[in-house]
């Protein structure tokens, strides 16, 4: 009997159509000979839809199309089951079943750990990261917090709030004068290049935190690397193994990787293949020892951050004295980095299959921690006469 493998996609994220092209990209290369792939896609006001004309990119088109033809559904446990039921009409029937959720999901409201506690709330068998570990992955300030705790090298940032900006202006803008220009202001907790923009002067820096503010309340300004050279490398994995891929170089047409160099250098009319088409350099053109020095990094943050699955692990490079610097991780990368992991004779669906396992793995290992007690202090609870004294 095949695996039933829900992909769960898109959600209310400024990265939904993002989401859309990673999974569809995935659910066309699992193995249909061990794995039957059940789409289950959150539109942008909430709502949960499975059918088998998901798996069609071309669907997205019209929006109507999904609403009018696939099933609105509810994910929930029934039993020892984890179904899908349909909520239209009178009869409330269980469309389907899954035996494990992969979600293929970018950005906050999704890959920030909303959607994992959903999943681990009802006990499903999960393919990714953890609550904690999507939530430090997706937070910049925090996540550059935890690195500098263990040591990695990390530049030199600031960050506020929205109404921090309102109230404290002139400090922030101290702040920022005082690490010197450029800078590259981002929001806290977005992906894909989402409102980040590089600033070289004081003139310039006001209209790219308004711009921010528009995706976040939190905002990080980071001291801009002089003469950089980005690079990647993507982990699989969890706590107990941690692997890496080979390391690319992006290439960029503006002065870091833009939205539209992830997502629409390689379109063709008006088609796109996803962050898979964009402009880079495999391998990597850096020495053997950054190599090394990266490999070990990546393996270091994807430990410490407690991720699971595959992630990618993005770097910056001063071109002139070699410094290497931990610039963030991708929970859920676009195209889930598969492009990584072909040169090392990893096919897609073999890296789909590997994170199908690590999340049984991951579900398994959890079971045998104790979650729960058999024993119910609530039982001869007396709540008339008050809690004090009576829970010892």
């Amino acid at each position: 009997m095949r695996i039933k493998v829900g992909v769960i996609f898109g959600g209310p994220s400024v990265e939904h159509e993002v989401s859309i092209i990673s999974a569809v990209q995935a659910m066309n290369n699992i193995d249909k000979d061990k794995y039957d792939v059940v789409p289950i896609y959150i539109s942008k006001d909430r709502r949960w839809y499975t059918s088998n004309m998901l798996t069609d990119i071309d669907v997205y088109k019209d929006q109507d199309l999904i609403k009018k033809y696939a099933k609105e559904v509810v994910l929930y446990k029934k039993g020892n089951k984890y179904v899908l039921q349909n909520i239209r009409g009178f009869w409330k029937q269980i469309v389907n079943e899954i035996d494990i959720a992969f979600p293929i999901v970018h950005g906050s409201n999704v890959e920030d750990g909303t959607l994992a506690g959903y999943l681990y709330s009802i006990g499903i068998p999960t393919v990714g990261c953890n609550v904690l570990a999507a939530a430090l992955g997706q937070d910049k300030v925090v996540m550059k917090q935890v690195f500098e705790s263990m040591g990695f090298p990390v530049v030199n940032y600031t960050w506020f709030y929205d109404v921090d900006y309102i109230e404290h202006k002139d400090q922030i803008f101290k702040d920022i004068k005082k690490m010197g220009y450029p800078v590259v202001v981002k929001p806290a907790n977005l992906g894909s290049s989402i409102g980040i923009a590089k600033v070289k002067s004081e003139l310039d820096l006001d209209k790219a935190i308004k711009e921010a503010i528009q995706y976040d309340n939190k905002l990080i300004v980071e001291k801009a690397v002089d003469k950089v050279i980005e690079v990647n490398c993507s982990v699989l994995g969890n706590y107990e193994y941690q692997e890496t891929s080979v390391i690319e170089q992006v290439v960029t047409s503006e002065d870091f990787l833009t939205y539209s160099d992830k997502y629409l250098s390689g379109s063709k009319g008006g088609k796109t293949k996803g962050i898979s088409s964009a402009n880079r350099i495999i391998p990597a053109k850096i020495s053997k020892e950054q190599r090394v020095e990266i490999e070990e990094l990546s393996k270091l943050v994807f430990k410490t951050l407690g991720l699971s699955g595959v992630c990618r692990i993005d770097f910056l490079i001063n071109k002139e004295n070699g410094n290497i610097y931990v610039n963030e991780p991708n929970t859920i990368p676009g195209s889930l980095s598969f492009y990584l992991w072909e040169p090392t004779g990893k096919r897609y669906s073999d890296l789909l299959e590997e994170l199908i396992n690590i999340g049984i793995k991951d579900y398994k290992l959890n079971n045998n921690k104790v979650i729960s007690f058999e024993s119910n202090i609530l039982s001869n609870y007396d709540g008339t006469k008050g809690i004090k004294g009576k829970l010892k």
